[in-house]
């Protein structure tokens, strides 16, 4: 497994660089980074992640949930088609949809 350091910063470029800037291509219905991490942990996590780690989840996820949330955001990346329903799903989670 690698090194959280990797992870974290993965990560964040994932959610504050790569998945806005593809928001913009495919007219996403969400464009900040604290909603991707929000839909890829709750994703990742499968539940609302809040219920499942403390915050701010950035400094309280191990490095499997960090992983595990890494691999959902590439995920994101790979199949942009899936961002639309991974969202609405955890909006459900948050009785928001």
């Amino acid at each position: 497994m690698p090194d959280r350091q990797v992870l974290l910063e993965r990560w964040l470029n994932l959610t504050r660089t790569h998945l806005p800037a593809l928001a913009i291509q495919h007219g996403w219905p969400i464009r900040l980074d604290h909603c991707f991490m929000r839909v890829c942990l709750d994703a990742s996590l499968g539940a609302r992640w809040d219920s499942v780690v403390r915050r701010p989840a950035i400094r309280t996820l191990n490095v499997a949930q960090l992983a595990g949330a890494v691999a959902q955001a590439e995920a994101i990346v790979a199949d942009p088609a899936s961002l639309p329903r991974l969202n609405l799903a955890s909006l459900r989670m948050r009785q928001k949809a």
